[in-house]
Formats: structure tokens, sequence, C-alpha cells
């Protein structure tokens, strides 16, 4: 076990943006409400999934909501922490250790503050290894928990609690309605999980993987490196190109951001046309009519001169920036994985997922 520290979240909101692939929220505010527990006495140890007691009570914590609601409504402090009050008390049993749902964007951060809060474990792990914008798109989810009984609560006080759903995308079209209901975004806490299964159905190592690579993008910073390069040599990726944002198509739909995005390729791209599409997140990069990489592999998309990720609400017109891709995890490319987060399951019905290569030391 070790404990998170003031450095490690700047690191970590860094890391978690690049793999948030454009949503999860923006951790900015996360990170600051993280360093106010710290400020106040308050531990978050980190405990890795080996580490992890088979009998374990673990309980799933996250937002949801359209990561572009946060820019003008800000979270009260405590939602994850009511939603996981509402789970404790129908099962009786207080939580061993938290997780994420997702290791991305401002999602890195929900478990952190409510572990600080409440008292417990975070575990080094998730249930994506990057982003995604519905609920049943989890690991967790995908090989055998259903995610109720489960609550969802707001800045007001409000607390939803779902005893049970026919289905996981029931459970995602309901709690989507209340989150919209809540004013665009809450906070959820999901079915606990025994230990045993947390081994095997989560994403291992993501908070500390995070943690690094946002460390080695600052490390870059200091010794003038480039950043892009340096991201897509750890973690086994591809620079797709090096653009400017030429046209962007953004709004609200059915509680996400949705849209796409236009570059105009720069430098050695110079000539080159390409788009992204997203719900919340990027999911696919298209070239010469062709799609290139789509998920649940990552595209990403980072400032060129600094490496730092941008999430889908704070993209603009004019950007320079650089478009990569990152393989994702073996979880996340079982057939039955591919049915909940492949191109299928974002209407991307023409598109066959082809999967980047992963380095044998991912």
């Amino acid at each position: 076990m070790r404990e998170i520290v003031a450095e490690d979240l700047e690191a970590l909101a860094i890391g978690a943006g690049i793999l948030g692939t454009g949503g999860g929220g923006n951790p900015y505010i996360g990170k600051l409400r993280c360093l106010e527990e710290l400020k106040k006495g308050r531990r978050i140890p980190l405990l890795a999934l080996d580490a992890l007691d088979d009998e374990a009570f673990v309980v799933s914590v996250g937002g949801i909501g359209a990561p572009i609601v946060g820019i003008e409504k800000f979270e009260e402090g405590e939602e994850c922490l009511r939603a996981l009050r509402a789970v404790e008390e129908f099962f009786g049993r207080k939580a061993d250790a938290l997780i994420a749902a997702e290791i991305g964007g401002g999602n890195s951060m929900e478990p952190l503050l409510t572990a600080a809060q409440a008292g417990v474990a975070v575990v080094d792990g998730d249930g994506m290894g990057r982003a995604f914008p519905e609920m049943q798109m989890v690991t967790f989810s995908i090989y055998g928990r259903p995610s109720t009984p489960a609550a969802l609560a707001d800045e007001k006080g409000n607390v939803v609690f779902y005893r049970s759903t026919a289905s996981e995308q029931d459970f995602e079209r309901l709690a989507r309605s209340t989150a919209v209901a809540m004013g665009g975004t809450a906070g959820s806490a999901t079915a606990p999980m025994s230990g045993q299964f947390v081994k095997t159905a989560a994403v291992p190592g993501t908070v500390t993987q995070a943690i690094n690579l946002g460390y080695a993008v600052l490390d870059a910073a200091r010794q003038r490196k480039d950043p892009v390069d340096l991201i897509c040599e750890r973690e086994g990726g591809v620079r797709l190109m090096d653009a400017k944002i030429i046209d962007l198509k953004r709004h609200l739909k059915g509680g996400f951001a949705v849209g796409e995005i236009r570059f105009e390729g720069m430098g050695t791209f110079s000539g080159q046309t390409a788009s992204v599409i997203f719900q919340n997140e990027f999911l696919s990069f298209e070239q010469d009519g062709a799609v290139r990489v789509c998920v649940p592999d990552l595209v990403i998309i980072l400032e060129l001169d600094t490496g730092r990720p941008i999430t889908t609400e704070v993209l603009r017109f004019g950007q320079r920036v650089a478009v990569i891709a990152l393989p994702c995890h073996p979880l996340l490319r079982t057939p039955e994985a591919l049915a909940v987060v492949g191109p299928k399951a974002f209407g991307l019905g023409s598109v066959e997922f082809q999967p980047l290569p992963r380095p044998t030391w991912l």
C-alpha cells in the first residue's frame, strides 16, 4: 500500500486526463478538493489489486453526466459520499475499499476524494482503463456484476436509489435521466463487489499508470523533451497527426456532449485532413475516408507543445494539437467487451475494430 500525496495529485490529473480520451470530466476541481482533504490531515491510501482481500467489500464510485456541464455547475463535494452511504445502508455493511468506475479525467479523483472522506483505501485499478460515456461500459458489468443496487446523489442533498433494473442498459437510461433532472451531473455508487471478483474484472494498476504518465509529462517539460513522443513511447502509442482544429461542432444531446472535430495537418502532416467524432469521449479518428483508430482503443487529443490533455468541453477553433492513439487493455478486446464498448455500441455500424499493436511490456 502507498499513500497518495499532494505531488501525486498533480501528476494524476495530467495522466488521467490523457487516459480519459477527452471525457470523464476535467480533473482540475477534483484535484483541488483532494488537496483540501489532505490539508485537513486525511489520508488517501492506494491498495494494489493483489493486496486486496478476497472477501473485501468494494464499491465503485464516480460521476455521471456531460463534462461540459461541469464548467458552470460546480459539485458540492460529497455527492459520491452520499451515494456510497445509501448503498452501505442498504447492505448493512461499510465499504472496505473504493475503486474508480473509470480512470479517465475527473472520475479518477472521485474515489480518492470519497475515500479520504470515508476513511477507506482506493484500489489501484478501474473498470475501463480509460473513459466511456455510459455506465454499463465497465468491465465489472461486462464480466458479470450487475450495477444495481446503486444510488445517485446531487449537490442539493437529493439521493435516488435503484434497487434493481431489468438490464444494464435500463440502469444507464434511468440513471442518465436522473442525472439530467439533477442538473446534468451527479455522483454515483454502484453495487458492491467482492475483492476476489475485482481482482479478475478490474483493469489493473491504472491509478499508478496515470500518476507515472503525468510525472513523465512534467519531466518532459523540465528536460525540454517532446512530451507527445514520450507519451507514445511509454504507452505503445501512435502519433496520428499534428494539426490545427479548423472546425468544431459540439452540443448536448440526451445528457451527453456530442460532436465532431475537423483537423488540418501541420509540419510533417501538412496537407492532410482528418476528423474525430465524440460522445463525451473521442470515439474514432478518420482520415482519407477510412477510420484508422476507434473505440475501445484510445483516441487522445493533446496540446502540441506541452503534451497536456484537452477535454471535449475546452476544445476550440484554432487550437494546435497532437492527435495520438494508445492500445486499450486486453479486458476490453474480448467478444463480450466489444459487444458493449466496440464501434457498433456507439452506432459506428460499418466500422470494424482493428486493434492497435500492444507492446509486450504493457
